[in-house]
């Protein structure tokens, strides 16, 4: 373990919930999910406590890392976001794609940029800046979460509804008059991330990442809260 010599004996932790792929709240209102044991396991590492600080959407973490209202965040890698945070490597990735109605003609996100086509998103997201840099013809419509996004869709407002994977199939399973795409337009690489202007834990933070990643424990999360390999 490692000791730090600073003036806090614990670690603020941001849990991003619009993405419930990695943090969900649990029936007694805390966190859990893949962040918050990697949040636990990283506290444990440096001998503080694990505090949890919560937000829906990732752009208001990252609006926040320049205010000192957390140490340690769980984000997608994202270039719009690199003036803010530090990243680490990333520790997982995973597929945006598009929810449509059962009958749409569409098979493949290939066919999504088109005029007149309103695609559904959740502001700040990160397949929504990735998006914001490659739709030509397409309009997005924002909403405060992704989630909100999605259940919009389902309410009949705009023509698809764009997202992390398993949140869109969750949905469409519920809801059988849509479906998910088969293909992906964005693979999106999660990482742990630092704020710019406070980077002291980093280093700390990459060298136990790489040996959990290298030792199999991510996978063993990733299996645990994901149901795959």
């Amino acid at each position: 373990m490692t000791k730090y010599n600073d003036r806090k004996g614990y670690l603020r932790f941001a849990i991003n919930l619009g993405n419930p792929v990695l943090a969900t709240l649990l029936p007694d209102g805390s966190p859990g999910g893949i962040t918050v044991e990697l949040a636990n396991k990283l506290a444990a590492e440096s001998q503080r406590e694990a505090r949890f600080v919560t937000w829906p959407t990732a752009g208001q973490v990252v609006d926040a890392a320049l205010r000192d209202q957390w140490d340690i965040a769980f984000l997608a890698i994202d270039p719009a976001r690199e003036d803010k945070l530090r990243f680490t490597p990333p520790y997982i990735t995973i597929e945006s794609s598009l929810m449509v109605k059962k009958a749409s003609k569409i098979q493949s996100v290939q066919e999504m940029d088109r005029e007149g086509v309103v695609i559904n998103v959740g502001k700040g997201a990160a397949y929504e800046l990735y998006l914001i840099r490659t739709l030509k013809h397409a309009t997005m419509r924002q909403y405060a979460t992704s989630q909100e996004a999605i259940q919009a869709f389902i309410n009949g407002e705009g023509d698809m509804a764009a997202g992390i994977r398993q949140p869109l199939e969750k949905a469409a399973q519920e809801n059988p008059q849509f479906r998910v795409l088969p293909d992906s337009f964005s693979q999106i690489q999660q990482a742990v991330c630092v704020p710019r202007n406070a980077p002291q834990h980093y280093e700390f933070i990459c060298r136990y990442l790489s040996s959990w990643i290298a030792d199999g424990t991510i996978a063993g999360m990733v299996s645990r809260h994901l149901g795959n390999s």
